[in-house]
């Protein structure tokens, strides 16, 4: 892929190399805690967050400050006059004037493409709905390859709600470029889509669909969960059925492998209470707090590629 002026809409559009492009790139950018870069110090990043967001944003916002640049944009669309009857298409077309590059994220599936097919800027999609999260998705694959020197041959474990969760999906996506064994571990009723299914099935990785993570609890390498996301549930009577499910603590981890890592994309608490319990985060295995400072490292690297200036 030519990354220069290309819009991130989807994990599908990264072949294996792309993935691999990207990791080298922000590895290139060294410890990014002391990094102060100027090579974007000519660019401006717009934010525009039609639904809430405080990781992704500010991700965003400190990678694109690390290397130089400004940023403008909202993070409450309620404040701006676009959350109005203005439809997304005429924001985009306002606001890329404005902005070298616009990172969005909209509760509309598929609104990051109907972003990047009107605009002359490249579109950063920080999640559009139940749709995808790709960003996310690179992060976690570099999580996983910083964590466990390599991809291949891991055995890995994608718990909770397959069927409404963007990240559950993009990671899906992104591991279909890898030599994995995918578990895939939910409810019946919130398996993935069909539409993940298929390319799923086409890349002959191996996969199992399982409701029970005890199965598979001592064999794995990599667990990644997520929390129910009440808001995208049609039928609230499932929601309340399975809320509950798939909640860790050092007692449902007893009896992983010595090196296995567990991730979340944060927040890890929702409604109801953790997902994965604070009596965790001392363990070797939890690495969700280092996701969250490779979010910044790789979202550096994709603002400066797509830029031109990587």
């Amino acid at each position: 892929m030519n990354f220069k002026g290309k819009s991130i809409v989807s994990m599908n559009d990264f072949s294996r190399e792309d993935i691999e492009h990207v990791f080298s790139v922000s590895e290139s950018f060294g410890e990014i805690q002391r990094a102060r870069l100027d090579i974007l110090r000519n660019y401006i990043l717009a934010t525009l967050f039609f639904e809430p967001s405080t990781r992704t944003r500010l991700s965003f916002e400190s990678a694109m400050q690390r290397l130089g640049g400004g940023v403008i944009g909202f993070a409450d669309p309620s404040v701006a006059r676009a959350g109005e009857a203005e439809p997304l298409e005429d924001t985009i077309r306002v606001v890329q004037n404005y902005a070298d590059v616009i990172a969005m994220r909209h509760n509309e599936a598929e609104a990051a493409k109907k972003a990047a097919d009107v605009s002359r800027v490249p579109i950063l999609n920080g999640g559009d709905g139940p749709n995808e999260h790709p960003t996310q998705a690179l992060l976690d694959l570099y999580t996983i390859k910083k964590e466990k020197g390599q991809i291949d041959g891991l055995k890995i474990a994608l718990v909770g709600d397959l069927f409404h969760l963007r990240t559950l999906r993009s990671l899906a996506y992104g591991l279909c470029r890898f030599d994995v064994q995918l578990f895939l571990v939910s409810p019946p009723e919130l398996r993935l889509n069909e539409d993940v299914m298929v390319p799923l099935k086409q890349s002959g990785v191996f996969y199992k669909e399982l409701t029970d993570i005890r199965e598979i609890i001592g064999q794995i390498d990599v667990l990644y969960t997520d929390y129910f996301p009440k808001g995208r549930f049609k039928d609230l009577s499932l929601y309340e059925k399975y809320k509950m499910e798939y909640r860790f603590n050092r007692d449902t981890l007893k009896g992983v492998k010595e090196d296995f890592i567990i991730l979340h994309p944060m927040p890890r608490k929702d409604s109801v209470g953790y997902q994965i319990y604070p009596d965790v985060d001392s363990l070797h295995c939890a690495r969700y707090f280092e996701q969250v400072l490779n979010g910044v490292r790789i979202r550096m690297a994709l603002l400066a590629m797509v830029l031109g200036e990587r």
